[in-house]
C-alpha cells in the first residue's frame, strides 16, 4: 500500500468517525461530488500487474460535470482509453496526467491499451 493510499484511508476513517448521524449507511461508497467537481485516478507502481485495481477505485462514481484526472505514478508508460472511443489520453509517461470532463450520465469502461489487464469503469450519475 502506498503512503498516499494509507493517508487517504486514515483521513476517510477519521472523517467517518466524526459523523453526527446515528443512522447506518446504506451504501459503502461515498456520494459523488457536486456537478463540476473533480476526481483523481492514480496509476500506481506495478499497475500492469493489478488488473481491475490498477486504476484505484473501480468503479469510480462521479457526478455529471466532473473532471477526472488520471496521473501515472508508475515508472513505465500507460494510457486511459475509453472502450467506446469517448476519450484517449495518449501515452502517459511517468508523472504525466490527463483530464476528461464527463458531461453526461452513464457507465464508461476503459483500459490501458498497453496492458490489457488494466481495466476501469467511471460511473457518472
Amino acid at each position: 500500500m502506498t503512503f498516499r493510499r494509507i493517508l487517504l484511508v486514515a483521513v476517510l476513517s477519521a472523517a467517518a468517525g466524526c459523523s453526527s448521524s446515528s443512522s447506518p449507511s446504506s451504501s459503502p461508497s461515498t456520494p459523488p461530488p457536486a456537478s463540476g467537481g473533480a476526481a483523481a485516478v492514480s496509476i500506481p507502481s506495478n499497475a500492469r500487474t493489478l488488473g481491475a485495481a490498477a486504476f484505484g477505485v473501480n468503479p469510480l462514481v462521479v457526478a455529471v460535470g466532473t473532471t477526472v484526472t488520471w496521473t501515472n505514478n508508475d515508472s513505465i508508460a500507460h494510457n486511459s482509453v475509453s472502450n467506446t472511443g469517448l476519450w484517449n489520453s495518449g501515452t502517459l509517461g511517468p508523472g504525466q496526467s490527463f483530464q476528461f470532463r464527463f458531461a453526461t450520465a452513464g457507465t464508461f469502461p476503459y483500459t490501458c491499451t498497453f496492458h490489457q489487464g488494466m481495466v476501469g469503469t467511471v460511473t457518472v450519475q
